[in-house]
């Protein structure tokens, strides 16, 4: 169990929220679950089993006043969260961090409401957090500097990866950069460049095999052998820079959806389960074998 907390509280129980409880789950430490779907114990039984220690409450407030840290990963609508954050702030005691897996939201957005804005900090897993790493933290406006620090030392005793984020944007940082990769690759898709599939393959099998291993600035430094990242910029710098004035602006509309929607069901196959579950998979051992490798800490 994290010495950090004695008892976490996670509120809505989708699939964000059912990866915090695994993950606290395998940690033993006790559970506070707010969700009002009947159906919640039995979501959370079918990712954790009968497990004793999790406690089912209707509301936000009554879980917040029970714990010593929430992670909420309800609607991905402001005004919900703020009407969510404002209950629990109203109800936690003063040393309660409260936390948001909100994907865009800003804390400041967020803790609008509270009459103790200082304990809100967004917290942004990746899909899914019992499984990738990475936590995102960044505090708003009023945020005092130790609930950052408090989150991000319960995320590390978790074994998560947390990254402090010195400023508030909307989609934080890992977020604004796949949607940069999203761009160009639906731009490319659009104007029929490339197949969806044939798209992914480009991917997975090029620059994310490496970005998997090492994040993209360490592998640009690396491609310039011993001129490393200077030489790089030196000499590809100019021409990428002309590549980006290239990149398209596409639009989303629905010709350029159902092409994208069409192109990966073809490439999956009705085989989405199937892949999920063997991503995972790959997931867990890529992970061990970064440890093993010496390129990343252990957990």
């Amino acid at each position: 169990m994290s010495a950090e907390i004695r008892a976490a509280g996670v509120v809505g129980a989708g699939a964000i929220g059912l990866s915090w409880i695994k993950l606290l789950a395998r940690q033993q430490i006790p559970i506070v679950v707010a969700d009002p779907d009947p159906a919640t114990p039995e979501r959370v039984r079918s990712v954790v089993g009968e497990w004793s220690t999790v406690t089912y409450v209707d509301d936000a407030a009554d879980a917040a006043r029970r714990v010593d840290i929430v992670f909420e990963a309800g609607p991905e609508r402001i005004d919900v969260k703020r009407t969510l954050f404002a209950a629990m702030d109203a109800s936690a005691p003063p040393e309660t961090v409260l936390t948001s897996s909100s994907s865009g939201f800003t804390p400041s957005e967020i803790q609008g409401d509270c009459t103790r804005p200082e304990r809100v900090v967004v917290a942004h897993p990746f899909n899914p957090p019992d499984l990738v790493p990475l936590v995102e933290v960044v505090g708003g406006k009023a945020t005092d500097e130790w609930a950052v620090e408090k989150t991000m030392r319960v995320l590390a005793s978790l074994g998560k990866r947390p990254i402090r984020l010195r400023q508030e944007l909307p989609g934080h940082v890992a977020n604004r950069l796949q949607a940069a990769l999203w761009r160009e690759a639906y731009h490319l898709i659009g104007q029929g460049v490339v197949s969806v599939s044939d798209l992914d393959e480009a991917i997975a099998y090029g620059p994310g095999l490496r970005w998997a291993l090492l994040g993209p600035i360490a592998t640009q430094h690396l491609s310039g052998g011993a001129g490393g990242l200077r030489h790089v910029l030196d000499h590809l710098g100019p021409p990428m820079v002309e590549w980006w004035d290239d990149l398209g602006s596409p639009i989303l509309d629905r010709a350029l959806v159902d092409r994208l929607v069409s192109g990966v069901e073809a490439e999956l196959d009705g085989q989405e389960v199937q892949v999920r579950e063997r991503r995972d998979e790959a997931l867990r051992q890529l992970l061990v074998l970064k440890t093993r490798s010496g390129l990343a800490d252990e957990a």
